[in-house]
């Protein structure tokens, strides 16, 4: 188990080798989805608005196999080396404990407006924090190069916010640009996640042509092929 912990924590503080990261296995995954588990309760444990599903954690696990399946796939074909969704989702289950940040109830110790900031603060700690590993991975295990791991890593982070604005998860979205809500200690967090939707809209489109064009450059017979 110490092995385990400690590959986790390599991955968390960008050490982790590629050798290590292709020897993932069950025990690394089941460690995951645990720590994936537990931050979901602490994430939802103190929101009323949260769904009962949110709250036993069963959303966090559920978006984890979903967001790896949507990676693999989208990723699948620029024929990465030892590419497999297991892997893939064992690494997004070890990304998880960040989160954690979230089920600091700093409502109860400070002031609203103080409380809005430092919710804000904590989502873009475990947005940066979560998208630098996603382009570490993308460096290390699929072995990109920089411009390939900016379009690959970009293109899904905009086509996910954009679909959970659509989708409206957080319930109060939408309120926001209407102006009608109740105050709330996620307020500023939300504001945030609109304005990263509005951007998500200008930079969708481009990067989806650069990922066309990477695709159909990989999947391009080579001289050796012929």
């Amino acid at each position: 188990m110490d092995d385990v912990v400690r590959t986790a924590f390599r991955v968390l503080t960008f050490r982790v080798s590629r050798d290590e990261l292709v020897a993932l296995d069950g025990r690394h995954l089941a460690f995951g989805l645990v720590c994936t588990w537990l931050v979901g309760i602490g994430r939802y444990w103190d929101d009323r608005r949260a769904t009962f599903l949110q709250h036993l954690g069963v959303g966090s696990v559920v978006y984890v196999f979903a967001l790896s399946l949507f990676l693999f796939l989208l990723i699948w074909p620029l024929r990465p080396p030892n590419w497999s969704y297991k892997r893939l989702l064992t690494f997004v289950t070890l990304v998880s404990p960040p989160a954690a940040l979230y089920a600091i109830p700093v409502e109860r110790m400070l002031r609203l407006d103080t409380a809005r900031a430092v919710n804000a603060w904590f989502l873009a700690v475990v947005a940066l924090w979560r998208v630098s590993l996603l382009f570490f991975y993308l460096k290390r295990f699929a072995l990109f190069r920089w411009y390939q791991a900016v379009v690959v890593g970009l293109l899904p982070l905009t086509a996910i916010v954009t679909t959970l604005f659509g989708l409206n998860l957080e319930h109060v979205v939408f309120d926001i640009m209407g102006g009608i809500r109740n105050p709330s200690p996620n307020d500023t967090a939300y504001e945030v996640l609109f304005v990263l939707t509005m951007l998500s809209f200008f930079a969708f489109v481009p990067l989806l042509i650069g990922y066309l064009v990477l695709v159909f450059v990989a999947r391009r017979p080579s001289k050796q092929d012929g």
